[in-house]
């Protein structure tokens, strides 16, 4: 980085209170000097070192999580709304430092400033919208088959929550979880990637300054550490009964295994590979637009990245040079530089791995129409992102390679279409172009898209919180924010109050001396 690029973030630094700290475990209080090792900071966008954190050790997670487990009867039983309230408060500070911390993200992950800008909003709304569930943890009442009976359910407090949250969304993905948990009554520990320790850091100073308002610690806790020292330990801990993952679907069979041998629940919301269908009839000016941030957004990094493009006979060569020529005049370059559409690959890692991705489609009879080659910039981690015109039987149209890398697959009738769309083993976003009602239904009915998320004449990515997030077979199953995903982080039971002197069983069993 410049020398003001350098001083800009040092002052970002200080004014979200982590200047002088680094240590990469607390709960509202930080471990002086955790046993992990150091952390190295990158930022991806000229290969610099932004800052070294202490990760933790086993024995600081045995430490953070005690603290946890003794906070939560405390906060388990602080009503609702007054849960509600702190959070609203959370909410506010995240307002406040929203240009800081989104700079951060840009800076650690690579994503462009106005996507940082947008990770942290969503955060707000997802605030916005917990403090409105604080007073609507509704639960049921049915009629009982006896009489004198009334039967109702309610919902209480799971426990602690293990969250792990991936690079690409490294804090609005957290706050999914963290903001909707913390209503519901339960604590949180956090065990963020390892590509973006400081602005995890930055979001649990925020979050302590609130509580510490409230006289509380140990709600929201931050564990930063290596697999082996903190993520194996989470997952087995029977200690918290459910862990929510972001993550690749390798990662996500992981903990499935280890949170079932403990019978406990998970969250997962692992691999995308999305496919987008563009009929004949569609509106391509639209559908273009939508493609390209879709595909080319968070330099393809995204769970809901449009990785597969179909497209109807009719179309598919006007599509297919409109893209070329839209691809021409992506502009690369720097994070925080305004006029970049797309920002680096997380790390050079990620670089090696699309070229070899690139290798393999080559090898299975893809034709790279554009792009797909590394560049020459600071840091190592700049490629140029590649439409690839692909044939439906390509084994890795069936992978989710994570880079900027679109494959184009021609169709003639929908329902080909449709059938080579659920051939993939995940399923999370999805979307058609069409002005075709009786097209678009198809694609929405039982038979059409297999995903947790399905739409018309938009791409697939740009979710807002007021949905239910989440994907079907290998993406996991799991649900965040939206609709009635806080059941997620709550137990449910059943109750039933005999208000009588009699004792009818149920069924018309009779039962008597």
């Amino acid at each position: 980085m410049k020398a003001g690029e350098i001083a800009g973030v040092q002052e970002a630094l200080e004014r979200l209170g982590i200047a002088e700290i680094n240590s990469g475990a607390g709960w509202g209080e930080w471990i002086e000097r955790p046993r992990g090792g150091d952390l190295v900071s990158i930022n991806p966008s000229d290969g610099s070192q932004i800052a070294r954190v202490r990760m933790a050790a086993a024995e600081d997670y045995e430490e953070v999580v005690r603290h946890a487990a003794e906070t939560f009867p405390r906060w388990r039983d602080y009503p609702a709304p007054k849960r509600g309230q702190i959070v609203r408060e959370i909410g506010d500070e995240l307002r406040r430092h929203k240009n800081d911390l989104g700079m951060l993200v840009s800076l650690e992950m690579g994503k462009v400033f106005s996507e940082g800008l947008g990770e942290v909003q969503e955060m707000i709304d997802i605030a916005d919208f917990a403090v409105g569930l604080s007073r609507q943890l509704y639960g049921l009442t049915m009629p009982s088959e006896r009489p004198s009976h009334r039967m109702y359910e309610q919902w209480h407090p799971l426990g602690l929550v293990g969250v792990i949250t991936a690079f690409n969304f490294p804090v609005a993905v957290w706050s999914w979880n963290a903001l909707i948990a913390a209503v519901c009554g339960d604590c949180v520990v956090w065990k963020p990637s390892s590509e973006t320790p400081l602005v995890s850091i930055a979001v649990q100073k925020i979050c302590d300054r609130v509580f510490a308002r409230h006289g509380w610690k140990g709600v929201f806790n931050l564990v930063i550490g290596r697999g082996t020292d903190v993520g194996e330990r989470l997952i087995a801990d029977r200690r918290i009964p459910l862990i929510s993952a972001t993550g690749s679907c390798a990662m996500g069979y992981r903990v499935a295994e280890a949170v079932a041998r403990r019978l406990g629940r998970n969250l997962l919301e692992l691999g995308g590979n999305n496919g987008v269908i563009v009929m004949d009839d569609a509106n391509l000016d639209l559908a273009l637009r939508a493609v390209l941030f879709g595909a080319v957004g968070t330099a393809g990094q995204r769970c809901t990245t449009i990785r597969r493009l179909f497209l109807q006979k009719g179309i598919a060569r006007r599509m297919t040079e409109s893209l070329v020529a839209a691809y021409r005049q992506i502009r690369i370059g720097h994070a925080l530089d305004p006029e970049t559409l797309m920002g680096p690959l997380v790390n050079r890692a990620a670089v090696d791995e699309m070229m070899r991705g690139l290798e393999r489609i080559r090898e299975q009879g893809g034709e790279v129409l554009y792009g797909g080659n590394r560049l020459d910039l600071p840091g190592g981690c700049y490629v140029e992102p590649a439409l690839v015109k692909a044939h439906p039987e390509m084994l890795m149209l069936r992978e989710e390679l994570f880079a900027p890398v679109l494959y184009l697959v021609e169709f003639d009738r929908l329902e080909q279409a449709i059938e080579w769309h659920n051939s993939v083993p995940q399923g999370l976003s999805s979307a058609m172009f069409t002005t075709s009602l009786i097209s678009a239904e198809t694609f929405l009915s039982a038979g059409g898209s297999d995903c947790g998320i399905a739409n018309i004449n938009i791409g697939t990515s740009g979710a807002e919180i007021g949905g239910a997030f989440g994907g079907e077979k290998e993406t996991g199953g799991g649900r965040e924010s939206g609709s009635d995903a806080w059941k997620a982080y709550m137990r449910r039971q059943t109750v039933t109050i005999n208000w009588s002197n009699d004792l009818p069983l149920a069924q018309g069993v009779k039962f008597e001396l």
